[in-house]
């Protein structure tokens, strides 16, 4: 009997339990570990929850470490600390330090002869591919990326954090006129404003000035400031029964020419009901394949550019050129 891929997950928010239903669906995986800094006898899960500080005693039982912690404050530690112990796969989505963020783990991932695939997701992560293909095969042309209708967590972060609210959540919406002109054909420059807008579901405190609440949203630097903002507050119960959620997606679309006259276009889009759990999913098929490239003699930091595409499936050679090609 062929042996299962041996997965561990790092983290147990809501990617880490997207990652779990994953596993479940891949019969030639299977989950060893859900590491977690909380104390697992606390936690419901249906893997082996294990505490975080005996992730080590675990490096000769798991195949592909999958790392589910924040970008902001967990993966700069550990995708460096993991990659020096584990093969790993994970979704750092700070695309500006993205760069640097590969120097670091591919540096602890190569000492140690493991293979760390990084910035996986779908943005990054297969926006990132569409927009390489596409940017590939119509040269002469221009890009863009829309994101929602779908929740934002920094930014619904971001409103939760002002006095006198009691909770909070942040849509980002393309902006229908400006989507309709690109898929018409025109390649216009676009600033912020004019790509997306941002709708707030806001429950005040009793007693919170709403007006105060509406201004420092709207004029929150770098998260609103540049768009054209929409505030409602609703209630308690209006927001239990409509706006928790996580749906997201969006799409790539390129306007380009060939032989010099004749304009073409391309399109991939995402609609998803579970950002976490679509997420889950492609952090888990990429584990499949840093596996599978890590048995070749890979090592080091790679990104979805780097792999061959069929590692991803679990089916043979032969039979994706059969039932795809």
């Amino acid at each position: 009997m062929k042996s299962k891929i041996r997965i561990g997950i790092v983290g147990y928010g809501n990617l880490g339990r997207g990652v779990e239903q994953a596993i479940s669906q891949n019969p030639d995986l299977e989950l060893v570990a859900i590491f977690t800094r909380r104390p697992p006898d606390q936690i419901e899960a249906r893997g082996n929850l294990v505490s975080i500080a005996d992730i080590d005693s675990y490096q000769d039982k798991i195949d592909v470490m999958i790392l589910c912690g924040g970008s902001s404050r967990d993966l700069p530690r550990q995708g460096p600390l993991y990659a020096a112990r584990f093969n790993t796969v994970d979704s750092f989505d700070l695309h500006s330090r993205i760069p640097a963020y590969f120097e670091e783990v591919d540096a602890a991932a190569r000492s140690a002869g493991k293979l760390s695939l990084i910035s996986v997701g779908w943005d990054p992560g297969l926006f990132s591919l569409a927009r390489l293909m596409f940017q590939s095969i119509l040269p002469e042309g221009k890009s863009y990326t829309f994101w929602g209708k779908g929740v934002s967590q920094g930014h619904s972060v971001a409103i939760r954090q002002i006095p006198g609210v009691r909770d909070a959540v942040q849509y980002t919406v393309p902006v229908p006129a400006t989507v309709e002109k690109i898929r018409q054909g025109q390649i216009p420059v676009l600033t912020p404003r004019q790509a997306h807008q941002r709708i707030c579901y806001v429950v005040a405190e009793p007693g919170a000035d709403t007006g105060e609440i509406e201004e420092t949203i709207k004029t929150m630097p770098g998260y609103f400031a540049d768009y054209d903002t929409t505030v409602h507050f609703i209630t308690g119960e209006e927001f239990a029964a409509s706006h928790t959620g996580m749906p997201h997606g969006g799409f790539v679309i390129r306007t380009g020419k060939t032989g010099g006259k004749h304009k073409q276009q391309t399109e991939f889009r995402l609609a998803l009901e579970s950002n976490p759990q679509f997420t889950g999913s492609v952090l888990t098929a990429c584990a499949r394949a840093v596996y599978r490239m890590h048995k070749t003699g890979a090592i080091g930091a790679c990104t979805i550019f780097d792999l061959p595409l069929g590692y991803l499936s679990p089916k043979s050679p032969e039979d994706l050129r059969k039932e795809l090609l």
